[in-house]
C-alpha cells in the first residue's frame, strides 16, 4: 500500500531503461494496482503490466483509473498521459517519464540562440527534403522552399484523386462551408497534433518552445508535426473526400488512427525529436533514456560546468 512516508523506488530498483517499453496504450477498461503492477481490467478479463517496465500510458476513452495506480506510476518512474482513440487527441498529462533535463534543456538552450535555432530549423526542413542540401539556406529561403513543396504535393494528390483543389482555406467559426477535402485536412492534422503533443510532453519537452514556429502553447508541436504531413495526413485526407463517406471529418480520424497506431509513429517522433535537440546521428538512438531516474539534482556552477548537488559548499576564501 502506498501511503504518506512511503519511501520512493531507488533508480537501482527499478527496471532499467533500455529495457522498458516506451508506450502502451489501453481504453475501454478499469485501471488499478495490483502489488507492483498495473492491471487493466475488461469484459475479456484482466492483464497486468509491471509499473516500472512501462515509459508511458496512454489512457484512451473510456478508461478509468485509480489514485493507487497513479502513485505506482509515479513511483516507477512512469507517466500517464490522457488522450484520444490511440492517441489522437491530447488532453492532460502526470509528471514526464523522463527525469533528466537533458532534452528540455537542449531545446531551451538551442531556442534562445539565432545560429542554434536555425541550425534545428535547417535540420528539420532537411528531414523533408531529404536529397536537398539546406545548410546554407535562410529561413526565408526555407520557407519558400517548403511553399513550393507543399503546393506541389497538394497538386499531385488532386491529380491522383481527381479532387478538385483550390487551395487550403477553411473558417474556425463557420466549420460546414469548407469543402470536403479541407475538413479532411483539418481533421487529420488535429489527430496528428494530438499524437505528437503527447510524445512531446512524455519526454519532457516544451511544446511551446519552437524553432519554426513561434508564440502559441503548442509551437513545437506544429514543428514536428509538419514532418510527417506530407506522408500521412494530407494522402489520407484526398482519399478520403475522393470517396463517399457521409461524415468526413469523423471518418478521416478513424482512417488516420489506425494508420498512426500500425506505423509505429510514437517511436519514430521520439527518435525524431532526439536527433534534431541533441544533434545525434547515431542509427538508433536510445530514446529509453528519457525513462531513466536522476537519483540526485546537479548545481550550476556559474560558468560552463556543473558540480554534484547534495553536497554542503563552504565559500572561498
Amino acid at each position: 500500500m502506498t501511503g504518506i512516508g512511503r519511501r520512493t523506488s531507488a533508480p537501482k530498483e527499478l527496471v532499467r531503461a533500455a529495457d522498458r517499453i516506451s508506450f502502451v496504450y489501453l481504453d475501454r477498461c478499469v485501471i488499478n494496482r495490483d502489488s507492483n503492477a498495473i492491471t487493466a481490467t475488461d469484459e475479456r478479463g484482466t492483464v497486468h503490466l509491471p509499473a516500472a517496465a512501462v515509459g508511458v500510458l496512454m489512457l484512451g476513452p473510456g478508461t478509468t483509473i485509480t489514485h493507487q495506480a497513479i502513485a505506482l506510476m509515479a513511483d516507477s518512474g512512469s507517466t500517464v498521459v490522457w488522450v484520444g482513440e490511440h492517441g489522437v487527441r491530447y488532453y492532460a498529462h502526470g509528471t514526464a517519464a523522463s527525469r533528466t533535463s537533458r532534452l528540455v534543456q537542449a531545446q531551451a538552450e538551442a531556442v534562445t540562440n539565432t545560429r542554434s535555432r536555425l541550425r534545428v530549423a535547417r535540420a528539420m526542413y532537411g528531414m523533408r527534403f531529404p536529397d536537398e542540401d539546406v545548410s546554407e539556406l535562410t529561413m526565408q529561403q526555407l520557407r519558400g522552399r517548403e511553399g513550393t513543396r507543399v503546393r506541389r504535393i497538394y497538386r499531385e494528390h488532386a491529380e491522383r484523386t481527381g479532387v478538385e483543389w483550390t487551395g487550403r482555406s477553411y473558417d474556425r467559426e463557420d466549420w460546414d462551408t469548407s469543402d470536403p477535402i479541407n475538413q479532411a485536412l483539418s481533421a487529420a492534422n488535429a489527430a496528428l497534433y494530438g499524437v505528437v503533443h503527447s510524445v512531446i510532453v512524455a519526454l519532457g519537452c516544451s511544446p511551446a518552445l519552437g524553432f519554426v514556429h513561434t508564440g502559441h502553447h503548442r509551437s513545437f508541436v506544429y514543428d514536428i508535426a509538419d514532418l510527417y504531413k506530407a506522408e500521412l495526413t494530407i494522402p489520407v485526407a484526398f482519399d478520403i473526400a475522393a470517396g463517399t463517406a457521409p461524415d468526413v471529418t469523423g471518418e478521416t480520424r478513424r482512417q488516420l488512427r489506425d494508420i498512426l497506431h500500425n506505423g509505429k509513429l510514437l517511436r519514430r517522433c521520439a527518435r525524431d525529436i532526439e536527433r534534431l535537440l541533441l544533434g545525434e546521428e547515431t542509427a538508433d538512438p536510445g530514446i529509453y533514456e528519457y525513462f531513466a531516474i536522476d537519483s540526485i539534482a546537479a548545481l550550476w556552477d556559474g560558468r560552463s560546468d556543473v558540480v554534484p548537488g547534495g553536497v554542503a559548499y563552504r565559500s572561498e576564501p
